[in-house]
């Protein structure tokens, strides 16, 4: 079966490239990227070099947004199919008034995803030679930049992010990186993989093995000289929590245990 060839559209390059990578993990269907557009005058300009089976299109971009751009793509001959991507979910409606075949939230999943590209496959009039063959559960990762480079870190080895001046130090169960994204997108993107101990570090909760009193310096420091700490694994570092946080550290223990 011929694979199905994606136009991504979307003007944030760390977006463009997870669809990327997801795409090219989907077996069957299977995808082959032909092109990126980070607007949606790149896309035209895209789709006028060669025709595409789909596009994976963000629905919130500068100038004309996904929505004005599904509704040209419906006059192009043929129509490619169209798969609207956005952080926000009250677009649905819109979605199908522009005859899109699916609708993906972000963080988009690989398991969704090939659940769009098989709409996709109906409606170029494809039947599928068999049904999907089981797959092995998606690790999560996150998307970063460090000091230029873009990187994929799978979720399960980060072990906290520290905020630091103008950047982010990231360490994992192998390396430490130097980020340029802010902390609190970074925060927002881990989701419940995470918990903030201190205004300036986020922790995995995987990573958190103990709570205790200890002497820090700098951190907030009773009479004794002591403050709340988490311990964190594999390191075995302690990392001070603020009083404001404390009520959810413990909860994460609490849950743990």
């Amino acid at each position: 079966m011929d694979r199905i060839r994606v136009l991504i559209v979307d003007d944030e390059p760390l977006a463009r490239l997870r669809l990327r990578g997801l795409l090219a993990d989907c077996v069957r269907p299977a995808a082959t990227v032909v092109d990126e557009a980070g607007s949606a005058a790149e896309a035209l300009h895209a789709l006028a070099r060669q025709p595409v089976d789909a596009v994976l299109l963000d629905i919130h971009m500068p100038g004309m947004d996904g929505i004005a751009l599904a509704q040209r793509l419906r006059e192009h001959q043929p129509a490619p199919a169209v798969v609207l991507v956005t952080a926000h979910a009250e677009h649905a409606l819109q979605a199908f008034e522009v005859d899109a075949v699916d609708y993906l939230t972000k963080p988009v999943r690989r398991a969704r995803l090939q659940e769009a590209l098989a709409r996709v496959e109906q409606r170029l009039g494809r039947a599928p030679a068999a049904p999907p063959a089981p797959q092995p559960a998606e690790v999560p990762t996150l998307v970063v930049s460090d000091r230029g480079r873009v990187l994929r870190i799978p979720v399960p080895e980060v072990v906290y992010l520290r905020a630091e001046m103008k950047y982010v130090t990231l360490c994992t169960t192998k390396h430490r990186y130097v980020l340029d994204d802010a902390l609190s997108d970074l925060e927002q993107r881990l989701g419940e993989a995470v918990v903030r101990i201190h205004r300036s570090m986020v922790v995995a909760k995987a990573a958190v093995r103990a709570l205790e009193r200890r002497v820090l310096p700098g951190s907030e420091a009773d009479e004794g000289g002591e403050s709340w700490a988490v311990q964190v694994e594999p390191s075995g570092e302690w990392l001070a929590v603020s009083r404001r946080q404390l009520p959810q550290v413990r909860e994460v223990l609490a849950r743990a245990g």
